[in-house]
């Protein structure tokens, strides 16, 4: 396994229970691709590492495979989900919807403060992009739609659009050199428009322009599966 798993509780988990610590750093590596989609999950292999029994482990591969990130198979055993389709699918389209309500929420009544932090990540994102640091790039893009989250007021559509992020952070590190680097400078002028949108508060132009962010974002990985460069299950 090319995993190199913590060997002992981070602070963050001093505060959880044994399974929740197993959960977060197993859910971590998921998403991260530090465990890749297809690789086996041996129970005995991750108590091991982690320094837990096999109980903790086994309650945490329970939850994750409700979460779709882990698949069990009878006398086989855990897998890591792969990236497929249709979890392309379903990222892009419920991030699109919460975006709609995200982006029109900050355009109603966001800050000035929180109008001045999304301009500031998407000027880093402009020198990240020039300067050719594409991970960089991807980290921050990541950011600048947490930043509109988090601007929105609500803590709940925060919340769900950090876990649909998650998400998308795992098929971008998948696919990234198949299909975001590619991507990046037109998407880079589709931020810079929905900022100018965000801005001048206009919300029918906001609205057209992130649904059209996050479908081009979707049509670029459904063009290149579909292209037979990658296949997916």
């Amino acid at each position: 396994m090319a995993l190199t798993m913590p060997l002992a509780a981070s602070t963050e988990g001093r505060h959880h229970t044994k399974q929740e610590f197993v959960c977060q750093t197993l859910r971590r590596a998921i998403l991260s691709c530090e465990l890749r989609p297809g690789e086996r999950l041996v129970i005995d292999d991750l108590a091991r590492r982690l320094l837990v029994s096999i109980i903790p482990v086994r309650e945490a591969l329970q939850v994750l495979q409700a979460e779709g990130l882990v698949l069990t198979v009878p006398h086989v055993g855990a897998t890591v989900a792969p990236v497929s389709r249709e979890s392309i699918l379903d990222v892009f389209t419920v991030l699109e919807g919460l975006e709609v309500v995200a982006t029109r929420l900050v355009a109603e009544r966001g800050s000035v403060e929180a109008l001045a932090t999304l301009a500031r990540l998407v000027a880093a994102m402009d020198e990240a992009v020039t300067a050719g640091r594409l991970e960089e790039w991807a980290d921050l893009n990541t950011r600048f739609h947490q930043a509109i989250s988090a601007s929105s007021g609500l803590p709940l559509l925060e919340e769900m659009t950090g876990r649909v992020l998650g998400r998308w952070d795992r098929v971008r590190r998948y696919y990234f050199n198949g299909v975001l680097s590619h991507r990046v400078t037109q998407a880079q002028q589709e931020h810079r428009e929905i900022l100018a949108a965000l801005e001048s508060r206009d919300l029918p132009r906001l609205e057209t322009l992130v649904r059209a962010h996050n479908q081009r974002a979707l049509a670029a990985y459904m063009s290149f599966l579909t292209d037979g460069t990658e296949t997916v299950a």
